[in-house]
């Protein structure tokens, strides 16, 4: 593990380079940028964007790629010592040279700076994921590219976190660039196999050097006195130097939700919460029949609605990609006579949804935490599984859903594109539908 600090030489560049590996890794590189129409990148600090994604940056904007920069901090903490600036007056030049330095690479594009206390990152990482998914939206044909979460610098990973878990909750592709990692780590420590390259054109290997000059109070001492010392000296630059950048393919993961119900037995208050009651109560009050052979609920959480649906099908299956969420489920269902013949089963929609037909899919609260793509998935995988007369019925919150980039009405407009609407049910607060083709029973029956 990699270990932030400026006081100690690191691993020389040409240490790096000279390493047969290194050969290998450009002849086998693919192209980064292959199949994006859109580019954000993402960075801890004013430069960090510049060091580790300058090149690819400048490669995007001349290809004709969209392109956008967001920018955690305004890196006031650099020199926390100097006798000469304050943490504002760093903040103020940082942020001008941030925007000198990203014109350098992308004339026109203006960063976007949040302002989270440097140093302080991680305390602020859904900030962060909201901004990024707030600038992405629907991510496909796009490319986040964020620091690496093993960089060795506390906030440049939590932003790589931050950016991991907005790729998720948009759809995009996610890359991860090093600054630290390549002065502390030596080649041994390296995920080769993870590694991949770009070769930057001379165009770009000038707008980047171009770009680094602009980090004035980084690569210039801001005085000569204790205290105002170069923070980026050639030792650490000359990894950034050069006609090639390496990147790192990592999963992209999102363990918020996962977390949320490892932190707490009922993280949604739905044993305690009126309106959780009263949603369950309407939702089985839509059922149009009285019975269902075969269920399906879509991102069963803690088990709640599970149990209430057991009352009314002969078998139910529920799905979630949270292992804690299901623990607490499996552990409320063990409780009660009616949930001994639920499945419940760990994996994400639509690539782990298991197949029909189903009677009743019940999609409720979890629509908006998922891409766009992946809504799409589960509206074709839900319309081509559901048996005949077989009934969809959605129940989502009605208020904006922060740090996502869809919220209930995106949801059951998704699902009413394909599917005719039998029933409806809204209030102030929660949306509900019942879907389907010939759904409604005989009133005889």
């Amino acid at each position: 593990m990699v270990t932030f600090t400026h006081d100690r030489e690191g691993t020389p560049a040409a240490a790096w380079r000279a390493d047969p590996r290194w050969a290998a890794l450009l002849e086998d590189a693919d192209d980064p940028l292959a199949g994006a129409d859109r580019v954000v990148v993402l960075a801890a600090h004013p430069d960090d964007e510049t060091l580790g994604a300058g090149g690819l940056l400048s490669t995007a904007h001349a290809r004709g790629l969209d392109v956008a920069v967001v920018v955690a901090t305004s890196g006031e903490a650099s020199h926390p010592h100097s006798p000469t600036h304050t943490a504002d007056r760093l903040a103020a030049r940082r942020t001008e040279e941030s925007h000198a330095a990203v014109d350098a690479l992308a004339p026109g594009c203006v960063p976007l700076l949040l302002g989270l206390p440097d140093g302080g990152v991680a305390d602020h990482e859904g900030t962060v994921a909201a901004a990024v998914v707030d600038v992405v939206g629907d991510g496909r044909r796009t490319l986040v590219v964020a620091p690496w979460r093993s960089d060795g610098h506390p906030d440049h990973e939590a932003v790589g976190r931050a950016g991991a878990a907005a790729a998720v909750r948009c759809g995009a592709d996610l890359l991860e660039y090093a600054v630290w990692f390549w002065h502390w780590a030596a080649p041994d420590d390296a995920p080769w196999h993870r590694f991949t390259a770009l070769r930057l054109d001379p165009a770009a290997v000038a707008a980047k050097t171009l770009a680094v000059r602009a980090h004035r109070t980084q690569v210039e001492p801001l005085s000569d006195q204790p205290g105002d010392e170069v923070l980026l000296g050639p030792a650490l630059l000359a990894h950034s130097a050069g006609e090639v950048e390496v990147l790192v393919r990592e999963p992209a993961a999102d363990p918020d939700l996962d977390r949320l119900h490892a932190a707490a037995d009922d993280p949604w208050g739905v044993d305690r919460r009126w309106y959780e009651q009263r949603k369950r109560a309407l939702l089985l009050a839509l059922l149009p029949h009285r019975r269902y052979a075969s269920a399906l609920e879509v991102g069963c959480s803690t088990g709640a609605t599970t149990l209430a649906l057991a009352t009314r099908c002969d078998h139910l299956t529920a799905l979630d990609p949270s292992p804690h969420a299901l623990a607490l489920a499996r552990t409320r269902l063990d409780t009660d006579p009616a949930g001994t013949g639920v499945r419940l089963l760990a994996g994400a929609v639509p690539d782990d949804q298991p197949p029909g037909p189903w009677d009743l899919v019940v999609v409720s609260e979890v629509g908006y935490f998922l891409s766009p793509a992946a809504l799409e998935g589960l509206v074709a995988r839900v319309a081509a599984d559901l048996a005949p007369g077989g009934v969809v019925v959605l129940a989502h919150w009605r208020h904006p859903v922060e740090g996502w980039p869809l919220d209930g009405a995106d949801v059951h407009a998704a699902f009413t594109a394909v599917l005719p609407v039998a029933a409806t049910y809204a209030d102030r607060d929660v949306a509900m539908l019942v879907l389907g083709h010939d759904v409604l029973p005989d009133p005889h029956d």
